[in-house]
């Protein structure tokens, strides 16, 4: 059976991709979009949940091409140095109102509005409660950022993740706490796919229509490593069924079959771990004799009080669910901790199954990602004839991830996962002081914490679920059937 990704079934498109790269947090994240940014010659597009003007991309000291290092004064800046430039900037209505209190971002936003080759737009095509939730730049048409690492405050962090770091602070100077992140870069015909993507996104949300750009090519930052060069890339998304629109699930059904693909290891970096779709994918592997490791990367605790009492909840009630069926303990949850013992936050959205695909995108491992809210995310699969041969680097990426959370050496990382299998290698080399990674525990939940998981008040599958009542919902509604049996 071919298990590859099909167009129509769990992905929109496969489009190759000259080169390809993975991005591991903000630091190089803002660096390479800013290289990106300063070779466009027609369009640039940012379409965003989040985005803070007030940012800085690179230090000041780092600043030797005469270009602001602030992003707002930089895409103005950008305007006026290229006459025919045009940069279009969608984001996501409700995230943007809360954000405009800030007197900057106003500010910043009406000059942008003044200028005619800026265009801002907010989306408000969602339902009540949704969120667009992508995080995509496209350049011209010829290279993309595709993933999870929104330009806006709180995200910039090195891969060293230092408990003293004088980069990490917001725009008035208060710091914030250390970040883990990951996106790609893309060139080639998969960046003019995503670009399309963006352009109806776009018109989507009333804006006018945008014809593709073409004809530019030199596009690739020219310091970002080439990690990958003449793959098939699989472009995958999310989206709520509307009256004006069909639902999308094809991540819904990549995760799916990419889950029940595993042969040796699953490893997987997301904000939440919250989807019984996904616990059930999960489960079904559990439940075989020689199934993979599985191994998920988390941070302690989601980022807010609501999301902690709904999503937290929903993860320590799915965790002991399938804990109950591990007879080979093969499951994990992780938390990657400071050098002092301070959480890392885990924004990042990673899936590499074995050495044969490697996923990063905008959509955690929760319901409202499969369903409610717009996502995107791209997969390099070795099972796509293009890929072949290129294991070996998915494999170097995943024991890279797994170094940087241990703060070891990628090499001893990767030869004790080779010997030992994934989950017995981190259990081994997470015992030592400093940076590491400490299991999950199952937190005590009181009823109300347990009222909100079952009933998923904050993480519905999708709009009708908004409206449906509370008494049909719940996070174990088809699991309790599939759970049951022997």
């Amino acid at each position: 059976m071919n298990d590859a990704p099909e167009p129509g079934r769990d992905c929109w498109r496969i489009a190759r991709a000259e080169r390809a790269s993975t991005i591991i947090d903000a630091d190089a994240y803002f660096r390479n979009a800013r290289a990106a940014m300063l070779k466009a010659k027609k369009r640039i597009m940012l379409i965003g949940w989040d985005f803070d003007p007030a940012i800085t991309l690179i230090r000041e000291d780092e600043a030797q091409d005469g270009a602001p290092v602030v992003i707002g004064d930089f895409i103005t800046w950008l305007v006026e140095r290229t006459p025919e430039l045009e940069i279009f900037l969608l984001r996501w209505d409700v995230g943007a109102m809360k954000s405009m209190v800030r007197p900057s971002h106003l500010i910043t936003t009406l000059k942008w509005m003044a200028h005619q080759r800026i265009t801002v737009k907010l989306d408000g095509h969602h339902p009540p409660a949704a969120s667009h939730h992508q995080k995509i730049v496209v350049i011209d048409d010829c290279f993309a950022f595709c993933g999870g690492i929104d330009m806006t405050g709180d995200r910039w962090d090195t891969r060293h993740h230092r408990d003293e770091e004088p980069g990490r602070h917001h725009p008035d100077g208060s710091a914030y706490g250390p970040w883990h992140d990951a996106t790609t870069a893309l060139s080639g015909p998969v960046a003019a796919a995503l670009g399309e993507h963006a352009r109806n996104r776009w018109a989507g949300a009333g804006g006018d229509p945008l014809e593709p750009v073409e004809g530019i090519q030199d596009c690739w930052p020219d310091n970002l490593p080439v990690q990958f060069e003449g793959v098939d890339v699989a472009i995958a998304r999310s989206a709520p069924e509307m009256e004006d629109q069909e639902g999308l699930t094809e991540i819904e059904q990549l995760y799916q079959r990419q889950i029940a693909a595993a042969k040796h290891c699953i490893y997987a970096e997301s904000q939440y771990f919250a989807s019984r779709r996904i616990a059930e994918a999960i489960a079904a592997r559990l439940a075989e004799p020689d199934g993979p490791d599985i191994v998920i990367i988390n941070p302690e605790q989601a980022d807010g009080w609501l999301e902690q009492q709904a999503m937290d909840t929903a993860r320590a009630r799915l965790f002991e669910t399938l804990k109950s069926r591990d007879p080979h303990g093969r499951f994990r949850i992780y938390h990657p901790f400071t050098a002092r013992g301070v959480p890392i936050y885990v924004h990042a959205k990673i899936l590499i199954v074995d050495d044969r695909l490697i996923r990063v995108g905008s959509s955690n491992m929760n319901n409202r990602s499969l369903r409610l809210d717009t996502e995107c995310d791209v997969t390099i699969d070795t099972a796509l004839p293009a890929n072949a041969g290129h294991e070996e680097m998915i494999r170097t990426i995943r024991d890279e991830l797994v170094a940087e959370h241990l703060d070891l050496p990628a090499e001893r990382v990767a030869a004790v996962i080779a010997q030992r299998g994934l989950v017995a290698a981190i259990e081994e080399l997470r015992q030592k002081p400093g940076r590491t990674l400490r299991p999950y525990v199952t937190p005590d939940l009181n009823d109300v914490q347990a009222w909100l998981a079952d009933n998923e008040v904050l993480d519905p599958e999708g709009p009708a679920e908004m409206f449906e009542p509370v008494n049909e919902r719940g996070l174990f509604r088809r699991m309790r059937g599939w759970f049951g049996r022997g």
